[in-house]
């Protein structure tokens, strides 16, 4: 058995010593100071001072391990750009087993034989660790029969797992001990370091931090800083289920919420819920989204889900920071996935990728004839309904359009029924499939993505970096990241990199579409303008590491926030 009392709080230690790690450091809160050598006149030698932490991702999915969406990708990339810039770097999340070829994924880590018992849920649950070092990352995993089962990380086809509040409870109270007492390379991270924790499932770290650790003297140099992907999940649950969190009984203020009227059951219903996210809003020490245009959306009553005026509180602590993409899984230069390969520098191959695409769904092969996709869930959030009600219309223009996605039953049979009614212009793949998402995104010309709301978004990323043209809905970080096409600029010569329309409407979505079509058929040269200028847009993680370091830094300017 490992507990606390088990490690020797050396100061030193807290810095860890993994490959890379440089001599002549200066220990500081939670925070080492590296000399570099840096570049300067000849036969001058410069050094300056980088600052280092020591890192806790805290969050419920991390690629390849697991993943259902842009949180997985998220936490299975930064976390290697963060350690490739010198950090320390560990990812805590849970170790799923589910009975299928996904299990292979834990394989190669190990049970570190360290068992901590923790309180919460009216007894003790033992919780055991598993650890993988990989790209000069840390990756640990939190063990306990309630992660294995089958299903996703959050439910099975009958819905999400009744027991979601404990598992992620779980979580965030292994998260709090791992640093403490796992010593991994032979040292442990120590109480002085820097969580970073993602969305709802991760966000009671920061309140377990202020109630249970620093009022005895532990965790009191470490920071936290809430990393929201989608606002929309906050972990509200019944008032009751406060007494299971293994929070002191007076903090129930962090996490306690109440639904307005309008949102209340029955007239008996006083409203009162816990909101973990809320938790982590009031408690941690800053705040970042994954587009500079969410975290603005978010403090406004249309995209703040009930918390805009907590998070307009905070927005002097509140920052966007737009994702970046693996750049070497997305490289239309080297997949392994396309028909051809191609770069920015000679886009030829994909007019192959095209027509391969084509045979491979079998429609007619028509290099010139403008193909448009879609990827993504078919549900109310992606504007799939929108594209419901255009494609009619759309049909009877000469054009082919391919969407891949699963979600709602009610638009898979809609893309089935389509698909039958338009032998020769629409296919639709239900599911998900990842090969088949490379060949539909360097495949195709355009890709639509009318989401009703983004926080970020990948696939808009990913299109730009193989030379397709995304036309999207003016929301967050399609905002933010797809720069609205002007002929007029640059002497005629034209700038941008795609098309945003607004409003939300199947009027200026076909709109918008009709200009990128228009524009592929009667302006080629400008056409490959808008593709190149996609394909030399800097996607890299590093950028977002960079910006990230800042964000810590600022983190350890102030004393531990607590509202």
């Amino acid at each position: 058995m490992c507990t606390i009392a088990d490690v020797c709080y050396v100061l030193i230690l807290s810095t860890g010593l993994h490959e890379g790690t440089v001599p002549n450091s200066c220990v500081t809160a939670g925070r080492t100071e590296k000399t570099e050598r840096v570049e300067g006149e000849p036969g001058v030698e410069k050094t300056k001072k980088k600052v280092c932490f020591n890192i806790i991702f805290v969050t419920a999915e991390a690629a390849p391990y697991s993943k259902t969406g842009g949180l997985g990708d998220v936490c299975g990339s930064l976390p290697i750009a963060l350690a490739a810039r010198r950090h320390r770097v560990m990812v805590i999340s849970p170790r799923y087993l589910n009975g299928t070829p996904a299990d292979i994924n834990f394989a190669a880590a190990v049970d570190v034989d360290c068992h901590v018992k923790i309180h919460c849920f009216g007894g003790m649950q033992e919780v055991a660790f598993f650890h993988e070092y990989r790209a000069g990352v840390d990756w640990v995993f939190v063990d306990h029969p309630c992660y294995h089962r089958p299903g996703n990380p959050y439910g099975d086809s009958y819905g999400a797992f009744g027991d979601n509040l404990f598992r992620f409870t779980l979580l965030c109270q292994a998260a709090c001990e791992a640093p403490l007492v796992l010593p991994l390379g032979g040292f442990t991270y120590g109480e002085n370091c820097l969580f970073l924790v993602n969305d709802w499932h991760a966000s009671l770290v920061p309140v377990l931090l202020a109630a249970k650790y620093r009022p005895y003297g532990v965790y009191k140099g470490a920071r936290s800083v809430l990393v929201i992907h989608n606002l929309s999940h906050q972990g509200v649950e019944p008032a009751v289920a406060y007494m299971n969190l293994g929070l002191p009984p007076d903090w129930y203020g962090a996490v306690g919420w109440v639904f307005p009227t309008w949102a209340r059951t029955h007239a008996l219903d006083t409203g009162e819920a816990v909101n973990l996210l809320k938790g982590a809003v009031v408690t941690a020490d800053r705040i970042v989204t994954v587009s500079k245009g969410y975290s603005w959306e978010i403090t406004t009553s249309e995209g703040g889900y009930g918390l805009q005026e907590l998070l307009y509180g905070r927005k002097s602590v509140l920052k966007g920071i737009t994702n970046g993409i693996d750049v070497t899984e997305w490289d239309p230069s080297s997949d392994v996935h396309i028909a051809c390969s191609y770069s920015k520098d000679d886009v030829t191959g994909k007019v192959n990728c095209k027509i391969a695409l084509q045979k491979e769904l079998g429609l007619p092969i028509r290099p010139d004839c403008p193909l448009i996709g879609f990827i993504g869930r078919l549900d109310y959030q992606k504007g799939v309904d929108l594209i419901l009600l255009a494609v009619p219309e759309l049909m009877h223009d000469d054009v082919q359009f391919v969407m891949l996605g699963a979600g709602d039953p009610k638009f898979e049979d809609w893309m089935r029924a389509t698909e039958s009614s338009y032998r020769d212009k629409f296919r639709g793949w239900v599911g998900f499939n990842v090969p088949v998402s490379h060949r539909i995104t360097a495949g195709c010309d355009i890709l639509l993505m009318p989401s009703r709301f983004e926080p970020c978004g990948l696939n808009q990323l990913y299109a730009m970096r193989y030379g397709t043209v995304p036309v999207v809905h003016c929301t967050g970080g399609l905002r933010d990241t797809v720069k609205n096409f002007d002929p007029h600029a640059q002497d005629g010569k034209g700038d941008g990199t795609g098309w945003a329309f607004s409003p939300l409407s199947k009027e200026s979505m076909l709109a918008a579409l009709r200009l990128a079509i228009g524009t592929y058929r009667e302006h080629k040269s400008t056409w490959e303008g808008l593709m190149k200028r996609g394909m030399e847009r800097d996607c890299t993680w590093d950028s977002a590491a960079e910006q990230y370091e800042q964000v810590f830094e600022w983190a350890f300017m102030d004393q531990p926030y607590v509202s």
